[in-house]
């Protein structure tokens, strides 16, 4: 009876939920953003470095860099990489889109270029505007140290004349506002790629193209070919930048950004949010999909736009949530949600070397040591099996899986959000960095801390389970070796 309930939920789970969320994964645009936000991913984690060398988080030793000039260089550095990361992306998602389409990339990636940087208007606030006041920044030197307060900036501006203190206050004209190149235009860069990737191609597609004899190489027609698609679209992204401007005073990164990215960058943010995305990753393991790729695809739009805006909170000394730090941010997802593998499966590993008792669990166990300690455990998923195996795996297996990525979320929110670790500060480490020092990389000492304390969380939570699965297999190995030594007496007793 309980087989064939199992079965039943098996069924609908894979014939009614996996296929339309399949058919969705699969889809072009999102095919796009899974392999495109790949290319921005080496100067995510290169300006993460620079970041922390910026920002040693050592008093004297941060000092000491900041005093020597070369807290300046990192800064560039940071800037030019991590800091133009919707540059990147807008990029990289129109390159994946036309080349998925069978069609020559690069031009496509540089058109989706030029159509994020015209669809901002050029030009940024004056710096007096934030220097001026009680609660200005004060100008400050090459070495960061303020040598005129707000107030001081105020009141000699206020003895010039009322047109020069319009002048110096207007905004600077003719600047790319490198705030649209950061996080707070990833959504942004998100359409920019894809509808520029799709129109491109369909262009193409149609034969919208200049097509040169063959005696022209190929490096120089394939231009020529691009000439009227990127004309096209920039001439429409124009017409769509002057809309805005005109109509709405603003630009159509500044309305993506207040209309759809801040309340989707809210919800990713919020608890809830959390405990959907840790259950949703062994969900659809369970059940052979890749859940790491497909929420990895879904929800990088809004958390690598949450690991920048605190990276910029960490660069300016107020990383705290009371100041607007994100608690789900990429490394959230990457170094908790899947910490040590998809469901946190470092307690099954734990057990395997050192309490299980079957073959069959410690030779697995084995195999997968050293590749959990990169967070990799497809040898577990596959091997155990808990993919694609309900009868297997439920009750003893599934409970776990699917219970220590949310517990784990669930806890690290709640300690992050009442201050007993600080917020993740911004550092891009790679996936497969080695649990506790991701932790240390990523938050510090106390997120090193942290992150041990949620590797014995795993482990307590798995092991009971474990064991009881283990006992079943053990008896299944006794009885497979009492029924061949059986056949094999039989067979000498004929003989």
């Amino acid at each position: 009876m309980e087989n064939s309930s199992n079965g039943a939920v098996s069924n609908f789970i894979n014939n009614k939920v996996l296929p339309p969320i399949m058919k969705f994964v699969n889809t072009k645009p999102v095919k796009a953003l899974q392999d495109g936000m790949v290319y921005a991913l080496p100067f995510i984690i290169i300006g993460s470095v620079f970041l922390i060398l910026s920002n040693i988080p050592i008093p004297a030793v941060a000092a000491v860099i900041k005093a020597s000039g070369w807290a300046a260089f990192f800064n560039q550095a940071y800037t030019v990489t991590f800091g133009v990361l919707s540059l990147w992306a807008a990029v990289g998602i129109a390159y994946v889109y036309v080349r998925n389409e069978g069609y020559e990339p690069l031009p496509a990636g540089l058109t989706s270029m030029a159509v994020f940087l015209l669809l901002q208007t050029l030009n940024i606030a004056n710096p007096l505007v934030a220097a001026m006041g009680k609660a200005g920044t004060g100008i400050t030197n090459a070495a960061g140290n303020v040598v005129m307060s707000g107030s001081a900036v105020s009141q000699n501006i206020d003895k010039l004349p009322k047109v020069l203190q319009n002048f110096v206050q207007a905004p600077v004209t003719g600047v790319v506002n490198i705030t649209w190149l950061g996080g707070q235009g990833m959504i942004a860069a998100i359409i920019v790629g894809i509808l520029v990737g799709w129109a491109y191609s369909a262009m193409i597609r149609k034969g919208w193209k200049i097509t040169l004899p063959e005696q022209v190489p190929a490096s120089v027609a394939n231009q020529f070919t691009a000439m009227i698609p990127a004309g096209v679209i920039l001439i429409v992204a124009m017409l769509i930048f002057a809309a805005f401007s005109a109509f709405g005073n603003t630009d159509m990164l500044q309305f993506i950004y207040k209309v759809l990215q801040t309340p989707l960058q809210g919800l990713s943010d919020s608890l809830g949010g959390a405990l959907v995305i840790a259950f949703l990753v062994p969900f659809f393991w369970f059940f052979g999909v890749h859940g790491g790729l497909i929420m990895g695809a879904i929800t990088s739009g809004l958390l690598i736009p949450n690991t920048f805006d605190n990276a910029s909170l960490y660069k300016a000394g107020k990383l705290t949530v009371a100041q607007g730090a994100h608690i789900v941010t990429n490394e959230f997802y990457n170094n908790f949600i899947n910490l040590t593998g998809s469901g946190i499966t470092i307690g099954l590993v734990i057990f395997t070397l050192f309490a299980a008792k079957s073959v069959q669990f410690k030779t697995i166990g084995k195999v997968e040591f050293v590749p959990a300690l990169f967070n990799i455990n497809e040898p577990f998923l596959f091997g155990l099996p808990i993919v694609m195996n309900p009868f297997l795996a439920i009750p003893f297996l599934a409970i776990p899986f699917f219970l220590t990525p949310v517990i784990v979320a669930l806890s690290t929110y709640l300690v992050i959000y009442f201050g007993i670790v600080p917020p993740l500060n911004g550092f891009a480490a790679p996936w497969t960095t080695p649990a506790i020092i991701s932790g240390f990389l990523i938050g510090g000492w106390k997120m090193a801390i942290w992150q041990t304390i949620t590797l014995v969380m795993s482990t307590a939570i798995y092991f009971p389970f474990a064991k009881k699965y283990d006992a079943i297999l053990t008896k299944e190995e006794g009885e497979k070796a009492a029924a061949e030594a059986a056949a094999g007496n039989a067979e000498i007793e004929k003989m």
